[in-house]
């Protein structure tokens, strides 16, 4: 259904965007000439529906606190049917952005947009895409990313994207780009002080004013700090050439904000603090620089118009962890990122935030140091579930101790509530956006990962660690995302399994690596019962886990076999965490020692992964999906590692490519992924 003007005009308010209405074809009345160096971040698109999506620039000025552009909306790139022709206004107040509301497009139609000033001095050209009606049968196609740290790398994985959608059969082209987080790393390092971190040269970023430091990162406390990160962010030119291509729908990670923090905590390190005021000022950044349907708080059409709040101490949760001091609610407030759109007949995307209303870390206790495991390299999974349960485990009656081994201490989540990662307005939120859902696909962006990170070091032979992992239990390899908040997790998929919805998968971003498997409550020796599909794509250009490993974990460390094995004569060692993940200990101390892959996959325990198809724990790129009424398909796209950027302009060579497909299943069917090796070598990931 289409919107009239006057509905126009309130959707443009109440999220801060002016408002451009497209109306009959004319040539160009601007004088426009492209002078890129005064929009220096370039053009973006982003949230499209079926007949608008929103348009943005900044266009600083040296003197006034306020002036107007005029934007250009065509039918071609030529600009010879313009259809719509309107006022812009940018301000000091808002860094010199501009949003605005582009209304009365049609569907599923490219169009062409730029900014110019009152001197005839214009953007570059961008383009964008509106959203298909939501009865559409057509296929959707879009990619989702994560994670571009520019300040160790480079963004070649948009340089590929763009290469081949250009060549590309304009059905099959992407629509849009899902950006899960981590658009910006607020923590800075200067190539001054720091040349580099692994083998990659550090980049100059930005220079943080009246920021924090801790070790070599430096971290803005106001606007001005997270303003000046989205400017060095977006000179990158790959991400404005991406920004200028399709039109992205973004949501924020933990970095846009605080390293480690939650709510409006900010911490980092060592550092730990009331961040009521810094919560805000990430907030307003990502408002200005993201073109997002997202309301500021004070309904300005210009600009975000921060609260005043006080950075005082969060001491009072309420029973969903949530911190109800005043300054907390309202800092946490000031912006909503989650929300949820239709596109065409096959998708519903939802979209959740999993930091601003997240509760306390339940395995952060210090007691739980004296419990030991540290030289597997893991904690125990049953006692990670026991924290994760608070006082709902074990149906209520959680115990008294946590136990591993011989050591045992106080149990100290036993009267706290469940983890929760979405909080309970949220939670409750996904949940009806779920049931309500009449689209082929309900998948569920989710900034972070869905998929267990387990191990069996039960089978690792005597001698090889100084004690014994207790028989019939499983090592957990990570916690802070939904891969280890079971209680939660539970809830979610046990809500798509009672109401009997199809179609449900879930794409993440964070781990710096590529996944692709199936959403279940539990694993073996709990029931594996998957409701749905869930992948991760890799970073576009952050370090990741085996990046690690090979800088820093020692030659002769125990259990180094589990990790990486050094094949004789090899520049480098292979990546046997992945094996690890994905068949278990046995399969890696074989490979390591014969380096036959089939004998070593013969070991694998199939208790460990049923849930995991493929994991590669150093990929770096991106993820395509295509979505029909009967098929789902996800492909990874790798490349090598971007310590550099590319000079070619397809953005360099390919790793692998790799396809998982799943036809939808009817209620009460397991869905199963197909998996397709279409170029390259994928190693140890399967």
């Amino acid at each position: 259904m289409s919107l009239n003007r006057r509905q126009f005009l309130q959707t443009s308010a109440a999220i801060g965007a002016s408002l451009a209405l497209a109306g009959p074809a004319t040539a160009s009345r601007t004088a426009w000439r492209e002078r890129r160096d005064l929009y220096p971040e370039g053009v973006a698109s982003g949230d499209p529906g079926p007949d608008s999506v929103i348009l943005w620039t900044r266009r600083p000025y040296d003197q006034g606190t306020r002036h107007v552009l005029t934007v250009e909306i065509a039918e071609d790139e030529a600009f010879r049917h313009v259809i719509s022709h309107a006022p812009a206004a940018v301000s000091a107040a808002a860094n010199w952005t501009c949003r605005v509301l582009a209304g009365g497009l049609k569907p599923m139609r490219v169009y062409w947009y730029r900014f110019v000033d009152a001197d005839g001095n214009g953007s570059r050209v961008g383009r964008t895409i509106t959203a298909p009606k939501p009865n559409d049968p057509r296929p959707v196609n879009f990619a989702f990313v994560s994670c571009q740290s520019v300040n160790e790398g480079k963004l070649n994985a948009y340089r590929r994207m763009i290469f081949e959608d250009q060549r590309t059969p304009p059905p099959e082209q992407l629509g849009f780009v899902l950006h899960l987080g981590d658009f910006i790393y607020e923590v800075v390092q200067y190539p001054d002080e720091v040349k580099t971190r692994y083998d990659r040269t550090i980049y100059e970023v930005a220079r943080i004013p009246d920021g924090l430091k801790v070790g070599n990162f430096h971290i803005p406390l106001t606007v001005e700090g997270y303003r000046a990160v989205y400017k060095g962010y977006l000179a990158d030119p790959d991400l404005q050439d991406a920004r200028a291509r399709w039109p992205f729908v973004a949501m924020w990670d933990n970095h846009e904000f605080s390293w480690q923090g939650w709510q409006s905590i900010l911490k980092a390190g060592k550092i730990e603090r009331p961040g009521q005021s810094v919560k805000i000022a990430a907030n307003q950044a990502w408002f200005e620089y993201q073109p997002a349907r997202v309301a500021a708080p004070g309904g300005s059409l210009e600009r975000f118009d921060p609260p005043a709040v006080k950075d005082v101490p969060i001491t009072k949760f309420d029973d969903n962890g949530l911190g109800i001091e005043p300054n907390n609610l309202i800092a946490i407030n000031s912006l909503k990122g989650y929300r949820a759109f239709r596109y065409g007949r096959h998708l519903d995307m939802i979209i959740t935030d999993q930091h601003s209303y997240r509760g306390p870390d339940p395995f952060s206790d210090p007691s739980l140091d004296k419990l030991g495991g540290d030289e597997f390299g893991m904690f125990p999974e049953d006692v990670i579930q026991m924290l994760d349960g608070g006082r709902a485990f074990n149906g209520g009656n959680p115990p008294a101790e946590v136990r591993f081994g011989d050591a045992h201490v106080p149990n100290p989540q036993r009267a706290a509530p469940p983890q929760s990662i979405l909080g309970a307005t949220q939670k409750a939120w996904l949940k009806d956006r779920l049931k309500a859902s009449t689209a082929t696909w309900k998948i569920w962006g989710n900034s972070q990962g869905t998929l267990d990170q387990r191990a069996d070091p039960e089978n690792l032979p005597a001698g090889l660690t100084k004690q014994k992992w207790p028989a019939n239990t499983f090592g957990s390899l990570g916690s802070g995302d939904h891969g280890s908040a079971y209680h939660e997790r539970g809830e979610i998929y046990g809500l798509v399994r009672d109401a009997k919805i199809t179609g449900f998968a879930i794409v993440s971003g964070d781990r710096h690596s590529f996944w692709a498997g199936y959403a279940s409550t539990a694993l073996p020796p709990g029931k594996f019962d998957p409701v749905g599909l869930s992948f991760i794509g890799a970073s576009l250009a952050s370090p990741g886990a085996m990046e690690a490993n090979e800088h820093n974990l020692p030659k002769d460390a125990p259990l180094r076999a589990l990790y990486l094995a050094d094949r004789p004569g090899a520049a480098k060692p292979e990546w046997t965490f992945n094996m690890l993940l994905r068949h278990g200990v046995r399969s890696c101390l074989d490979y390591a020692k014969n380096f036959d892959l089939a004998r070593a996959r013969a070991l694998s325990n199939p208790a460990l992964a049923p849930h995991l198809e493929f994991v590669d724990l150093g990929g770096h790129g991106y993820a395509k999906v295509r979505l029909t009424g009967d098929a789902m398909r996800t492909e990874f796209v790798c490349i090598p590692r971007p310590i550099t950027r590319s000079e070619t302009a397809d953005g360099g060579p390919l790793r692998y490519r790799v396809a998982h497909t799943a036809r939808l299943w009817r209620a009460g069917e397991t869905p199963k992924l197909e998996q397709q090796v279409l170029e390259g070598d994928v190693g140890l990931s399967i």
